[in-house]
This record gives structure tokens, sequence and C-alpha cells, in this order.
């Protein structure tokens, strides 16, 4: 029997990008062995979204969870896999910079048992990012992947373009993330040692702003330490 996938897209003030990419996850899904739905996790972004979202719903199986009590990416996604039904949970982006057409290879990794965990990857050979992104968003991605590295041998931990099975979530041990960097989280809590990373190309995105910032960049300096901790202390357990 054909595994169920949700698609979960947290969002904040992405009402622009949505209209382009419902359609081609849906597309790239449709024709495919068992059910999908598309969940829009939206930070109560009041920039039309709510609106968008009723449309697509119309010709996709989209539905749209509104939060009103925090703003927080991984807190999102949380929320997301909370309301999902699907056997597989995929995460990726509002802005097109994950390429939707990845998505059913990236199911097949997991309906194969190929690993327990997959990656859109811009680090393996075959990956890419678009010109122009400047070098440095460029070494701000590549230090935070070294800091990493102790954590998990993936090449691309910092990518926010992934799937798991349900049953690997829900093996997940004292969820903590703060930050935008809930693939690294779930990586190391979840315990996943199989590793899949298909190489895409990362795009810029056309509409909006880059949620990168300051802030962004000392939580994940946070969640890095309470990762550190987390292993460290099942370290000593064994």
């Amino acid at each position: 029997m054909a595994a169920s996938i949700s698609v979960v897209v947290p969002t904040y003030r992405e009402a622009d990008n949505l209209p382009r990419l419902i359609p081609q996850v849906a597309e790239h899904l449709t024709g495919r062995a068992g059910r999908f739905e598309i969940l829009v996790v939206d930070d109560d972004s009041q920039d039309g979204t709510a609106e968008v979202c009723a449309e697509l719903a119309a010709q996709h199986p989209l539905r749209l969870i509104t939060r009103t009590d925090e703003r927080d990416l991984a807190t999102a996604v949380l929320r997301g896999f909370a309301e999902a039904t699907g056997d597989i949970l995929l995460v990726m982006d509002a802005d097109l910079s994950h390429p939707p057409a990845v998505v059913p290879e990236m199911v097949t990794a997991l309906e194969n048992d190929a690993g327990d965990f997959v990656i859109g990857s811009r680090y393996v050979p075959g990956g890419s990012t678009d010109e122009g992104r400047g070098l440095l968003r460029w070494l701000n991605s590549r230090v935070a992947t070294l800091l990493a590295r102790p954590l998990t041998s993936a090449k691309d931990p910092m990518s926010g373009f992934f799937a798991l099975r349900r049953a690997t979530f829900e093996k997940a041990q004292a969820l903590a993330p703060v930050g935008y960097k809930i693939g690294l989280e779930l990586i190391v809590r979840c315990d996943c040692k199989r590793i899949v990373e298909i190489p895409i190309h990362f795009s810029r995105r056309e509409f909006g702003k880059s949620k990168l910032d300051l802030r962004t960049r000392l939580q994940y300096v946070r969640h890095l330490g309470r990762l550190y901790a987390y292993r460290i202390g099942r370290l000593f357990k064994r």
C-alpha cells in the first residue's frame, strides 16, 4: 500500500509565492499511488495569505493553519506535523527556493527504505545555488554547517527541505527547537543515522524578504548548545 504524504509549508508573509508553489507541488504529487495533502502553517501574516489559501483550496488538497500565539519556523513545522495525517512528512519553504519537482524523488527514497531522513541538498554532487546569493550568505551557510558537523555527517543539515516517516518523527525525544533549523533538531533527536541527500538547485526568492537576520543567527547558536548538551547527556547515560 502506497504511503500517504503530508507536505508542510511554514509561512510568514508569503502570499505572493503560494499561488506559484501550491499548484506545482500538487502537480508533481498528483497521479502517484496514495493520497497527499498540503498544510500551510501561517504565523498570522495578515498579508492576504488566508484569502489566497481559500482560493487554492478549491482546486488542491490544501489546509491552512493560522497561528496567532507565536512566530517561529521550527514550532510552525511541529504544529503542521501535529495536524498532518500522512505517513510521510515533508517540509519545504514557500518561496520556491526548494524545487517542487524533487518532492516525488524524496518521497520515493523513504518508500524504498533508502534512509530514515531525506534532505534536498545543495552541497552534494549535482547540488547548486543561484549565483549572486552573496558571499556573506554563502559563508553563513558553510560556517553553520561546519558547527553542526559533530552532530551529523549530512552535507547540508541546514536545509529546510527534508522528509521523514511519521514513525521516525514519533521516536523523537525531548524536542526543544528554537529558531529555524528544525531539520537538524529532528536528525539529532530522532537519532537519524541513515540520511539520504538528493541534489537540488537552491533558487533565490522572487517575492518577499528573507527571514535570515542577526536574531536568527543567535537563535541557531542557542539551538546548537541545546543539541550538544542533549547528545553529551545521552553519551553519559550509555
